[in-house]
């Protein structure tokens, strides 16, 4: 055991050669680098495996009641102030080393194929290692200063990925965006960290908790100045985690790649924060301040990030808002001082989350295949619909996880939302109200999603293709260069009215010539149907299936998503309620804290779970009623407006239907607050400052030189080199002074 640990250090290295030899490779042999680009795919998962099993292995000592390990090393000595680096491993690292692992194999994996025909390949499968390599060095991290240098390396590999098609302009925006907001979390973050080192003098975690306990219980600390620096650390995991208020560069994340989204949106980067709050919880515990406001903070969070998901039509940019709100569950979790319910829903969440961005990419990519490369096309739900029948394993598995973040038994989020949503209500009613009535909107809008997408007949309408990009900024896309088969198709025709009509039909709506797919690009028309004409045949593109490289992921997950919920189900053992996941954090937190010590009456369980699952219910039927075809389509929903017209307050209700809706779809008018506040205000102190500058400092110092010229040139013509001229002039100023003497002398 001790001799495992001891290599524990080599988990965060183990990614890191493949962005190094990338690079190497790039620079020595690029041609070779690139012809053999594809087998880079390969080293990333292996190598990223064996981590993996290393933190499996680690987990399974941890099980069996193996304490905390922790090794340093001396780096910097001068007098009092010594800065160590190590590692340290306890059930937090562990819990989270599993979950980047598995999360990060099923993307690489999925990404092979999804990012086979981009141009940027080999930039993504290095920026991913790196991200991975990144979070691994941050849950491992001994002290607050590694944390640090992670914590930025985190965010320096979510601004490459989130930009990755930089030039896309909305794209470059959305990275600048998330690199500023998470400024502001970072700089809070490091007064925190110098703020603590200020009342401690340690940066290690064991030495820091325990000197800052003392100084906390002997009351030989100024309280206000301790709350400022919890609220400071804090501010670093709101930015990082998408919390509110600096929850607005997730959304626009978005733009990167959808293997992007899976990994650092839903099990690393936004769950760093969390991390972060979870790994200072024994700090955050005795200020009861700081704990009030992280339940506060996460509270809104859960009910703003579930608002803001009701009338989004981009399919990811819902998944991220429902990502805000979930994360929100957990941040409510930590500050009611719930630590096993928030990790277990971190975990679980992490999963099915994964699942169903991994998913989304999925629908995308079928999509694409019917309206081109087109991110307002491919990712709008108002334009897709009856995808069930083409891609019906993807449907299948995003259906899955749809549930399982609804909180449907027996599926993951069930039984982790559900013990927040109990403990919620011993913490404070008014919180569980809230909490309770989010998981109805939950459902709501994740079932909105899932109807929208699969349900009913398909929406888009088939464009021209020319064989040319209908955009002329993307230099670099998701399938790189191709060429399609040109195809005219007449106005509003839609592929489900294909199976009504006959062949001479058929033939009208299609040209006899056509462009050739090139061989190298993944086929874009498939046969949905074949007409002859002269010998030739003709391809229809259709959405389709997408291929077994990007299934076998979607189906892993959906394992995680059925079965990683029961790590967290008290098991009754010798008249003791226990479960894995208590078991398994032991070490970090004593099994008497109230919150870790998972004793269940199983009748309450089961009556709290009911009502729960009521609600969920609820929502899925209110989405039901109003998206599923056979009441109502996308824009125009025939059986609310029914009841609507038969109530007698149908004015009131159409303005609040409208103020609900302009709220989701204009994200609370939040980013248009900051535009005008805190944008606006900046810009308009640099414009001053400009000007300061400019009129001011540099007046002065051009009006001293152009002074000093005018004097110079006035002096010269003085001087000719006559010494009669000089005794002239040296005279008359000696007879101009005597005069004025003499005038002030007679006036005194």
């Amino acid at each position: 055991m001790e001799h495992t640990y001891q290599y524990a250090w080599i988990i965060p290295f183990l990614p890191l050669p493949v962005p190094m030899l990338i690079g190497v490779g790039l620079l020595l042999v690029p041609r070779a680098t690139k012809n053999l680009r594809r087998m880079w795919a390969f080293p990333s998962v292996l190598l990223l495996s064996i981590v993996m099993i290393f933190s499996a292995d680690l987990s399974i000592q941890q099980l069996n009641g193996s304490s905390i390990y922790q090794y340093v090393w001396s780096w910097t000595i001068n007098n009092d102030f010594s800065l160590e680096f190590g590692y340290l491993i306890d059930p937090l690292t562990s819990i989270m080393s599993i979950l980047i692992t598995t999360v990060g194999i099923m993307v690489l994996v999925y990404s092979d194929n999804y990012m086979s025909h981009d141009q940027g390949y080999l930039r993504f499968f290095a920026y991913m290692s790196f991200s991975n390599t990144s979070m691994l060095g941050l849950v491992t991290s001994s002290n607050l200063i590694q944390i640090y240098i992670f914590w930025e390396l985190v965010g320096m590999c979510s601004y490459l990925l989130i930009g990755f098609w930089f030039t896309r302009p909305i794209a470059a925006n959305a990275c600048q965006k998330a690199f500023v907001t998470n400024r502001v979390g970072d700089f809070g973050l490091l007064l925190g960290i110098l703020g603590l080192y200020w009342i401690t003098g340690s940066f290690e975690f064991r030495d820091l908790f325990e000197i800052f306990n003392n100084l906390i219980y002997n009351n030989r600390v100024n309280s206000l100045f301790v709350t400022l620096c919890a609220s400071l650390l804090f501010v670093g995991a709101v930015a990082k985690s998408a919390q509110f208020p600096l929850h607005i560069w997730l959304p626009d994340a978005m733009e990167g790649p959808t293997p992007i989204s899976a990994l650092i949106h839903a099990a690393t980067m936004v769950a760093a924060g969390i991390f972060l709050v979870a790994r200072l919880f024994p700090l955050f515990t005795v200020i009861p301040y700081i704990m009030n406001l992280i339940s506060l903070i996460g509270i809104i969070t859960v009910l703003l990030g579930a608002t803001l998901a009701l009338a989004q039509k981009d399919i990811k940019r819902s998944l991220a808002y429902s990502t805000m709100s979930q994360l929100g569950y957990t941040m409510l979790a930590l500050g009611m001082g719930c630590y096993r319910a928030a990790l277990f829903h971190l975990i679980t969440h992490a999963y099915s989350k994964a699942l169903l961005f991994l998913g989304s990419g999925s629908i995308i990519h079928s999509m694409e295949t019917v309206v081109g490369y087109s991110p307002e096309k491919s990712q709008n739900m108002a334009l897709m619909g009856g995808l069930t029948k083409y891609a019906p394993i993807t449907k299948t598995a995003f259906l899955l996880g749809t549930l399982s973040l609804c909180g449907i038994p027996p599926l993951a989020c069930f039984w982790s939302k559900d013990e927040i949503l109990n403990d919620s209500w011993l913490y404070s009613p008014i919180f569980a109200i809230i909490a309770c009535s989010t998981a109805g909107l939950t459902a709501f809008y994740m079932f909105r999603m899932y109807l929208l997408t699969f349900e009913g007949h398909l929406n888009v309408h088939f464009q021209n293709y020319s064989g040319k990009k209908n955009s002329s900024f993307y230099s670099i896309s998701i399938w790189g260069k191709k060429e399609t088969k040109t195809i005219n198709i007449r106005k509003n025709f839609r592929l489900s009215t294909l199976s009504t009509m006959n062949d001479n039909e058929k033939d009208s709506y299609f040209l006899k010539k056509g462009y050739p797919i090139h061989g190298n690009v993944r086929s874009m028309a498939r046969p949905l149907i074949t007409i002859s004409h002269f010998g030739n045949k003709e391809t229809f593109p259709y959405p389709h299936e997408s291929d077994n490289t990007m299934l076998l992921p979607l189906l892993v997950l959906v394992l995680f998503t059925l079965f990683v919920g029961f790590i967290g189900i008290p098991f009754d053992q010798e008249g003791m309620d226990l479960d894995i996941l208590s078991k398994w954090l032991a070490p970090s937190i004593n099994l008497l804290h109230p919150n870790l010590s998972n004793s269940v009456d199983w009748y309450e369980f089961i009556t709290n779970a009911i009502f729960s699952v009521s609600i969920a219910y609820f929502g899925i039927f209110i989405a039901s009623l109003l998206y599923r075809p056979v009441y109502s389509s996308f824009q125009n929903l025939e059986l609310i407006n029914f009841f609507v017209k038969m109530g007698p307050n149908r004015i009131l209700w159409d303005q609040l239907l409208n103020i609900i809706y302009n709220w989701s779809y204009n994200r609370g008018y939040i980013d248009f607050f900051y535009a005008k506040t805190f944008i606006r205000g900046i810009r308009g102190l640099a414009e001053l400052t400009h000007f300061f500058d400019r009129r001011v400092i540099d007046g002065i110092t051009n009006g001293v030189g152009v002074t000093s010229f005018f004097v110079g040139e006035g002096i010269k013509y003085v001087g000719g080199g006559r010494i009669s001229s000089y005794l002239f002039l040296y005279l008359s100023y000696v007879l101009i002074f005597l005069l004025i003497s003499y005038f002030l002398f007679l006036n005194l």
